[in-house]
């Protein structure tokens, strides 16, 4: 496999969460590396965090397990369990199942990078620890919920338009 030229590949950005909880994810964005390789059965994408933006909301996957390595800056890791720092090199991992709520938030006036591996699989269950949201991903593509598979409300996403 010829090796990837990082300068070749359009970096992405954006999301498929509803309403205000899109603006966690402002100034996130990311090389889609597994894919510009042709890799089918894990993802790898590198993912830039300006200074503010979080990686995702909180969550768990039943699924997919899910490898992260910081390459560029310091991010905060936050966990169930608390905050630790991560500097380039340091390294989490979360196995699916595992009830870990988690995700890195850049709190620095820099950029800041991370290397994300994760397993494809045809459908996936999350869940998001600080609200009551969840996302049933298949090939119809995402479906936020609450946890319960309620719809969720335009107060809890505030979304003026229901």
């Amino acid at each position: 496999m010829p090796k990837l030229d990082l300068a070749q590949i359009s970096r992405s950005s954006g999301t498929g969460y509803p309403g205000k909880l899109a603006r966690v994810v402002d100034g996130r964005s990311w090389l889609a590396l597994g894919d510009a390789g042709g890799l089918t059965q894990y993802g790898v994408n590198l993912v830039y965090l300006e200074p503010g933006a979080a990686s995702s909301l909180r969550h768990y996957q039943m699924q997919q397990d899910e490898f992260a390595m910081v390459t560029e800056g310091e991010l905060v890791l936050i966990e169930d369990d608390g905050e630790t720092l991560m500097q380039p090199g340091d390294c989490a991992a979360w196995p699916a199942g595992v009830e870990n709520g988690h995700h890195l938030v850049n709190r620095t006036q820099s950029r800041a990078a991370f290397l994300v591996i994760g397993t494809r699989t045809p459908t996936e269950t999350v869940f998001y620890s600080d609200i009551d949201m969840m996302v049933i991903a298949d090939d119809a593509g995402d479906h936020f919920t609450k946890q319960d598979g309620s719809p969720l409300t335009a107060d809890q996403i505030g979304d003026e338009h229901g």
